[in-house]
């Protein structure tokens, strides 16, 4: 049986921001943006609002017709590297980690600090479809969701003969997206005193494949 899935619009706020606040609360790099499990409980939200309105703004988030998951994408164009471009994680402008900061958590330098990394590892030069984050509700993990929402954008892509590009922060979720063809985009970043993440770029495919399971964070 199919996924139904639909584009989410301003109204789906408040749910997409619950719904990547449930399902990211275990996730080691939320952990080493607010460590200690009660402050990532009453912060970690705010981080989430705020990479939600960006992706409304500037980019699609796509849901699943019940509301269990879903997909934040940026299309990143092609353009040349520039020094004063400050990378596709930060769309709003080159002081966009700092303003992030302000509204999430003036004292945690980490919520500026991973937006700044990230967009350094980030490629440019190239066309693709960026993998912000994906979000399955906890209690409906492991029923292909992710699957379902991520593969319908790859298919876009081997149709269209673009490329995806994403971040994984854990071992599971790195081998999980190699089966779906993304390959190693250089070497890993190593968060400051934290754990790592896994820069993956994934080359439109040619013919349509199945896709295996996705892991769902």
């Amino acid at each position: 049986m199919g996924v139904a899935i639909r584009t989410a619009g301003e109204d789906d706020r408040e749910l997409i921001v619950r719904l990547l606040d449930e399902a990211f609360q275990d996730d080691p790099v939320s952990g080493w943006v607010f460590p200690g499990a009660e402050y990532r409980r009453t912060t970690h939200h705010k981080l989430m609002a705020a990479f939600t309105d960006v992706v409304l703004a500037d980019g699609r988030i796509d849901v699943t017709e019940d509301g269990s998951a879903c997909a934040l994408w940026m299309s990143v164009p092609a353009e040349e590297p520039d020094a004063g471009d400050s990378g596709a994680g930060d769309p709003a402008g080159d002081d966009g980690f700092a303003r992030t900061r302000q509204d999430v958590d003036p004292d945690n330098e980490r919520v500026e600090l991973i937006g700044r990394l990230t967009a350094d590892i980030h490629p440019s030069g190239r066309a693709h479809e960026y993998l912000w984050m994906i979000g399955v509700a906890p209690g409906r993990q492991g029923e292909g969701l992710g699957t379902a929402l991520i593969g319908s954008v790859l298919d876009r892509c081997d149709r269209e003969g673009r490329a995806a590009y994403l971040e994984a922060s854990n071992e599971r979720s790195r081998r999980l997206y190699e089966r779906l063809g993304f390959e190693a985009a250089g070497q890993p970043l190593s968060l400051p005193d934290g754990p790592s993440m896994w820069p993956m770029w994934r080359e439109p495919r040619s013919t349509a494949t199945g896709s295996p399971a996705l892991p769902e964070g």
